[in-house]
């Protein structure tokens, strides 16, 4: 798999990204997610750190996360509570529109 593969999206239906797949893509440490797991603030892969898998979704998570913290230089806490309001409007904006209302 490319990284511009997943970076347009092309290929991630029904995919799953490892650790290191998945930090790579974001340009970040894997040390930066496994922290944000262990206190609770990122959904937590089941089995064993080398056979975790992440979704399309744990993908964008991480990247709002991540970008929250970096460009507002906001805590931890706040980049979570941020992103599951932003998961919540997204999944929203999609019940709309399969409704027809937007």
């Amino acid at each position: 798999m490319r990284d511009e593969d997943i970076l347009t999206g092309r290929v991630l239906e029904g995919r799953c990204l490892t650790l290191e797949e998945l930090c790579a893509v974001c340009a970040f440490e894997p040390d930066w997610l496994v922290g944000r797991i262990e206190e609770g603030l990122f959904p937590a892969p089941e089995g064993p750190r080398a056979e975790w898998r992440f979704s399309a979704l744990s993908l964008s998570r991480a990247r709002r996360m991540h970008a929250l913290e970096r460009d507002f230089e906001a805590v931890p806490e706040l980049a979570a509570l941020v992103a599951d309001m932003l998961e919540e409007m997204d999944d929203l904006h999609a019940r709309l529109r399969r409704a027809g209302l937007e």
